[in-house]
């Protein structure tokens, strides 16, 4: 829920499992209550809103350093990263910790980058994701195959196109398939 619209994503833990799986285990974890979405950038064209970092529910932490931050698990106190995860279009498994282009694989994924799509964001390390993730504003073709998409609005895109830097996520709930759901180790 977003300014008391709610969102709805579809994740795909089929071809995103480690991925899906991560944010959902999050969302039950009530990482996302209150964080903040640090990034949108609409010009020079829609691009993406971005968020997820733990450290904007601390009013304390300069603006400046938010998109730094990931999930630091309470039990162990260390930072959770992920695989790059992107599963080729007709292939049985994802291929892990490389992109497309390094691989030179030209084909698109079998996640794209079209508008509404989830995505996880990452610094130019593939495996240091964690907790951040993106809303695509526009179908984002040179994403594809560099950034794991996990899943893709299925309502309430209205909602995310009227987001703006500083809203917060008022609250986030598993409402189907928690059952599935995969931890990442």
């Amino acid at each position: 829920v977003v300014k008391g619209e709610t969102i709805t994503i579809r994740v795909d833990g089929e071809n995103a499992p480690i991925t899906a799986g991560n944010f959902v285990d999050l969302v039950q974890r009530g990482v996302y209550d209150g964080v903040m979405f640090h990034r949108v950038v609409r010009q020079p064209q829609p691009f993406v809103v971005q968020g997820g970092d733990p450290q904007s529910t601390n009013p304390n932490v300069p603006v400046e350093q938010l998109g730094t931050g990931g999930f630091i698990d309470p039990a162990t106190g260390t930072a959770r990263y992920i695989p790059l995860e992107i599963k080729p279009a007709g292939a049985d498994e994802p291929i892990y910790s490389q992109t497309f282009s390094s691989l030179g694989i030209t084909e698109p994924p079998e996640l794209r980058h079209n508008r509404g799509a989830v995505a996880m964001a990452r610094s130019q390390f593939p495996d240091s994701a964690s907790s951040q993730f993106y809303f695509a504003l526009a179908d984002l073709d040179f994403l594809n195959g560099e950034y794991a998409v996990f899943g893709e609005v299925e309502d309430g895109m209205d909602v995310v196109d009227d987001i703006q830097q500083g809203d917060r996520i008022e609250s986030a709930v598993v409402i189907a398939g928690a059952e599935n759901l995969q931890i990442p180790e």
